[in-house]
């Protein structure tokens, strides 16, 4: 498929009522309301693309910018690739996005890292993102140590944190939890207690960690486990 084609498919899956529905979360800019589900027939028929995620990104329409995180290769990218693209982000939706291909980059540590320090609270939104996505996709990329520094660092930081940031962290929290070091992630779990996070107008609610982790972790023990067995 060519750009013409894509953007042509994806608005022709759009909705007036899941553009509402987005609005309402906080997601901005010109979009012709494509669900997830759509989103995805696209990305199997689109496969990688690196030149054409490009174009989707570039082309400023939401759901354009959400399939080219689907379509783009992370294998080539560079830190001056994916700040220019964070450059574009505006909201929460395309953070998390962009963060699935910055964390299966080459760079991903250190633009995580650098991120993570940053004062704007979409930007460090972003590496923290990366960071819940590291645990589950590329856990051997932090030691035992680092992960620990990580969960000091929730427990330091995570209340005084902006809210999008916030949000991000307590997903690091329990990523950690379930898939890399349950016991020191519950220790860091109870020490932290509620965390608030602004949902804005939505029906969203923030998962309690200690519980949310214990069950999570448990599916993930029995999956592994399952999948090792003879």
């Amino acid at each position: 498929m060519d750009y013409a084609e894509v953007l042509t498919q994806l608005e022709s899956y759009g909705s007036a009522q899941t553009r509402k529905t987005y609005t309402r979360h906080g997601l901005l800019g010109p979009m012709f309301g494509v669900k997830f589900g759509d989103l995805n027939k696209l990305r199997a028929k689109i496969k990688v693309d690196h030149e054409l995620g490009l174009q989707l990104w570039h082309s400023g329409n939401l759901d354009a910018r959400v399939l080219a995180t689907m379509v783009l290769d992370p294998s080539g990218m560079t830190m001056k690739e994916l700040t220019l693209l964070h450059k574009d982000v505006s909201h929460h939706g395309l953070s998390s996005a962009l963060s699935n291909v910055a964390q299966r980059s080459p760079v991903a540590e250190k633009i995580m890292r650098k991120w993570m320090a940053r004062k704007a609270d979409l930007v460090q939104a972003t590496g923290w993102m990366m960071l819940a996505g590291i645990t589950r996709e590329r856990p051997e990329l932090f030691s035992a140590e680092q992960y620990q520094e990580f969960l000091k660092t929730l427990e330091l930081e995570i209340h005084d944190a902006p809210n999008r940031t916030r949000h991000a962290m307590h997903s690091a929290l329990i990523g950690i939890g379930t898939y890399i070091d349950e016991k020191r992630a519950l220790s860091a779990a109870k020490k932290i207690g509620t965390v608030v996070i602004d949902h804005g107008d939505t029906s969203c609610k923030t998962q309690e960690a200690v519980p949310y982790i214990k069950k999570a972790a448990a599916k993930f023990r029995a999956k592994k486990k399952k999948t090792n067995s003879p």
